[in-house]
């Protein structure tokens, strides 16, 4: 079968963590491949390893998603392999701690336009496709940070109070079409994230309270599969995004800003 005849899955952030949990839960259940990421040797070795494990197709592009252009040549790029799709992951993302006052100014903008603007550029640039397809997904990754307001993370947890929000919007607008859009908000997993946003401490501390990346991406592709409208992977993060609708906001942020500052 030729690549214009198959259907491709496209995943963002698929080197590490979640992302690369995902394309193997994609791959194990038959889906084909695009993989989105920085690193094209992380990237090329991931292809190689998925296709060999579960043979179907699967092909990257080393780009960097917090460039304001890129989303458009990730359209570019599968338009001109003429890939159809059938799927897109947008799981690009990344926090930053600290006091809003005293963090780089330009490096949480670089943080909105990643976590949201790409987001959003990618949804709309290939919802054309998606259309195209008898049934498509749209998976978007959000947090539990986007349930609270979170001292310290406060730029984060709003970027994924905007994903959680845009993304019920536009499953309601398009619940005619082919499309299926789903929203997964995950708590701690054991990935990079805390020591990239500058939590170590935190990291450890919630070691007893981290999810595993691979089963985090279980839930998210059979939630997306069942076409659920959103996610939260894990009895103790069920249970504290129940608790922010009843609990007084001054109390859930005073919580919050405890725990987070370490």
């Amino acid at each position: 079968m030729s690549d214009q005849n198959k259907s491709y899955a496209v995943v963002t952030g698929a080197s590490k963590g979640i992302g690369k949990s995902i394309a193997f839960e994609l791959a194990k259940k038959g889906f084909n491949l695009l993989l989105i990421a920085r690193s094209a040797d992380e990237l090329e070795s991931l292809t190689l390893e998925i296709t060999a494990k579960y043979g179907v197709a699967s092909n990257f592009l080393a780009i960097d998603l917090a460039e304001s252009d890129s989303p458009k040549k990730v359209a570019n790029w599968i338009d001109e392999k003429k890939y159809r799709i059938n799927a897109l992951v947008n799981n690009a993302g990344y926090g930053i701690w600290g006091q809003f006052k005293e963090l780089d100014l330009q490096a949480q903008m670089d943080m909105c336009r990643l976590n949201m603007d790409t987001l959003v550029s990618l949804c709309h640039l290939l919802i054309p496709a998606l259309s195209k397809e008898k049934q498509s997904y749209i998976l978007n990754i959000s947090s539990t940070a986007a349930y609270q307001a979170v001292p310290t993370l406060a730029i984060y947890s709003a970027t994924k109070s905007f994903v959680l929000s845009f993304t019920r919007a536009l499953r309601f607008e398009l619940k005619n079409t082919p499309i299926s859009v789903t929203c997964m908000s995950p708590g701690p997993v054991d990935t990079g994230f805390a020591h990239r946003a500058g939590l170590d401490a935190f990291s450890k501390m919630a070691e007893k309270f981290n999810m595993q990346p691979a089963e985090v991406a279980a839930i998210a592709v059979k939630g997306m599969l069942g076409k659920k409208s959103e996610i939260v992977p894990g009895f103790t993060n069920i249970v504290s995004v129940y608790a922010n609708r009843f609990l007084p906001k001054s109390f859930i942020e005073k919580m919050a800003a405890g725990i987070y500052k370490v």
